[in-house]
């Protein structure tokens, strides 16, 4: 037992993480985790890099905008608008207990997560819905279900 007291003591201070920080990396670049590096998250190199490989493979087709791996990344954009949400809406002492148990401050956020709240659902559902219907249109197209409508 007092080993674990001891080597507790010995850490050093956990940098305090910024609630409205995070909600918005996660609004912002969400799609290539950037909110997860933020707050320290196992795991973040692989969305960072399945992001980028992305858009790699969306340079080997002539209209990058209308490839598969294009389309595809409007899941880790999707995922970031969520956890933005998610983060933006939690209670600051269940953010704090999650990524700040080492920190001496206490989150005091305000009004800055609900006004990034409602940011991000109004611009997040018309980025996702946009893709929705690029991927759809995409698909349709490639069936060849619109022959008749496009010249």
């Amino acid at each position: 037992m007092e080993i674990l007291e001891t080597r507790a003591a010995q850490q050093p201070p956990v940098a305090h993480r910024s609630k409205s920080m995070a909600a918005l990396a996660a609004a912002v670049l969400g799609g290539f985790g950037a909110h997860w590096w933020y707050l320290g998250r196992r795991g973040a190199w692989a969305v960072t890099t399945a992001s980028c490989l992305l858009i790699v493979l969306a340079q080997l087709y002539p209209v990058w905008w209308d490839s598969p791996p294009f389309l595809l990344l409007i899941i880790p954009i999707t995922a970031g608008f969520i956890e933005s949400l998610v983060i933006s809406l939690k209670s600051d002492a269940w953010f704090d207990a999650r990524y700040n148990p080492g920190s001496t401050q206490a989150t005091a956020t305000g009004w800055g997560p609900v006004i990034i709240a409602i940011a991000v659902t109004a611009i997040g559902s018309a980025v996702v819905l946009f893709g929705i219907a690029l991927t759809v249109m995409h698909v349709y197209t490639a069936l060849g279900w619109l022959d008749g409508y496009v010249r």
